[in-house]
């Protein structure tokens, strides 16, 4: 577990936006001792175990997660240099740790190494959105609402295709996987299982897209399922599964049996309610 290197200089009071990320300020040469990260630790911890514990990972894994958060949330700017030594320092890891988890991050266009100028934070509009890791990061942060329109925006270009495109396919592994989903569905809800009930909605979608028979797609199929791993509740926005979810779940699994892509993607329209800011752009269809 990282903990924060504290200083003997760390106790003070009532300190700044500086204060509190010191390396946002200037190199570490131009100061002495271990910089003051008081008021941060508590809250971005608990976000570094809840996200390193998931996923298994070291502390190169935890090191991603709490400057990802961190930069992801605002907190660290856009334009802020980022010094090595003082982030090895308050995590406790090494160089080498540090180097390896800003280059993951300049990969997803959180940060730049330059020489001469360092390592910055980039401003959103070079930020890879569409990373799994970022969409999680925004959905803990001040973004979070309007990720959520975002990313139902974007569910309504890809899930209704991927729909009908699967219903061409007549796969009969794949459509007893899909079944099985939605009875492990209906079961969870039976007990009260929001947990997985949402993991098998999940698999549900993942899958139909992957088997739509169209690469480009089947890419945007980790989108789909970051996107409801953050979303907080089922696939169609509503705060815990109930029956009419449910029934269009079954619905979209008779249409890929019978062949018929139009009822397909007509059930998965009615199933993605869509977010009340999407609805001005998208209405929701209505029933036939």
């Amino acid at each position: 577990m990282m903990t924060a290197a504290r200083s003997a200089d760390s106790g003070m009071t009532n300190p700044g936006e500086l204060d509190r990320y010191p390396y946002a300020e200037a190199s570490a040469v131009d100061r002495v001792g271990t910089p003051a990260w008081e008021g941060v630790e508590p809250e971005l911890g608990r976000v570094g175990r809840r996200a390193a514990g998931s996923r298994g990972r070291g502390l190169h894994g935890q090191l991603i997660q709490q400057l990802g958060q961190m930069i992801v949330s605002g907190d660290l700017g856009a334009d802020r240099p980022l010094v090595p030594e003082e982030i090895g320092q308050r995590f406790e890891v090494s160089r080498t740790v540090v180097r390896e988890s800003l280059r993951v991050l300049e990969a997803k266009g959180l940060v730049s190494a330059r020489p001469n100028v360092g390592t910055r934070v980039r401003p959103v509009s070079d930020w890879n959105l569409l990373d799994p890791d970022i969409i999680e990061w925004r959905a803990f942060g001040p973004q979070r609402d309007d990720q959520r329109r975002e990313l139902s925006e974007l569910r309504w270009t890809i899930e209704p295709l991927a729909a009908r495109l699967a219903a061409g396919h007549g796969r009969e592994d794949v459509q007893q996987r899909l079944s099985d989903m939605v009875g492990i569905m209906s079961h969870a809800m039976g007990q009260g299982d929001a947990l997985t009930f949402s993991r098998a909605d999940a698999e549900f979608h993942t899958l139909l897209i992957q088997v739509a028979g169209n690469r480009m797609l089947e890419h945007l199929s980790g989108i789909v399922s970051a996107a409801l791993q953050v979303s907080g509740g089922p696939v169609t926005g509503c705060d815990r599964p109930n029956d009419a979810s449910l029934a269009q779940h079954g619905r979209i699994v008779d249409a890929l049996a019978a062949g018929d892509g139009a009822a397909a993607e007509a059930a998965m329209r009615q199933l993605l309610t869509v977010h009340p800011e999407v609805e001005r752009v998208v209405p929701a269809p209505r029933e036939h």
